[in-house]
């Protein structure tokens, strides 16, 4: 949520709010606004499916789940990141667009703490088995055709400095293909799922 959340107040600012563009073409006065429409739908129908999850996380029965330590220990420390950052921008020691640039590698780093945990998991047991490995190609598409419009973008407008423009996106792209990847040969070639297997339930630990 945190994650999608800050994507979206970056996009939205890059893209709707003249005082950001204006400060972004002071810096790259030859490049395109590095966010598109495309970008804000992404987060738009991100921002919804997890409020969708949290609401059936209320909702539907969880057992003992609940928000680690660990979790709530991060979202704290992002919570103080982000106070931080608007004081520096109320006090003119930041500009806006600084602090939009924060939100965006709020979510970078998000998105990486996101493969971690399942990528451990996954050597920990020394098996996938009970895991969907088909939001996996779909992560692995949607991470190959980011980075691929930003790279026919700047090809076909001369503008590679549009790429670091936006190093979260393409960062998010990068991260994503090489965690798929990491994914894909746990699941097919290092723990290869099998047939007869009984979970016991020190295996998710």
């Amino acid at each position: 949520m945190v994650g999608y959340l800050s994507y979206t107040i970056f996009t939205i600012g890059m893209y709707y709010i003249p005082e950001i563009i204006m400060e972004y073409m002071k810096r790259y006065p030859r490049s395109l606004i590095p966010v598109t429409f495309n970008d804000i739908a992404f987060n738009i129908h991100g921002t919804i499916a997890i409020i969708v999850t949290i609401f059936q996380c209320f909702v539907y029965t969880r057992g003992n789940q609940k928000i680690s330590i660990t979790g709530a220990v991060i979202l704290i420390a992002m919570g103080i990141a982000y106070f931080t950052s608007l004081l520096l921008v109320y006090f003119d020691n930041i500009h806006w667009i600084d602090f939009l640039y924060f939100c965006s590698y709020i979510k970078l780093l998000i998105t990486l703490l996101k493969y971690i945990p399942q990528a451990y998991l996954n050597y920990k047991r020394k098996s996938t088995d009970g895991w969907s490995i088909g939001g996996v190609f779909l992560d692995l598409l949607g991470g190959l055709f980011s980075m691929l419009q930003m790279i026919l973008d700047s090809h076909n407008y001369d503008d590679w400095v549009s790429v670091f423009g936006n190093p979260s996106k393409f960062g998010l792209g990068f991260f994503s293909i090489v965690f798929q990847f990491m994914f894909i040969a746990q699941h097919y070639i290092l723990y290869r799922p099998t047939k007869h297997r009984d979970l016991i339930p020190t295996d998710y630990f």
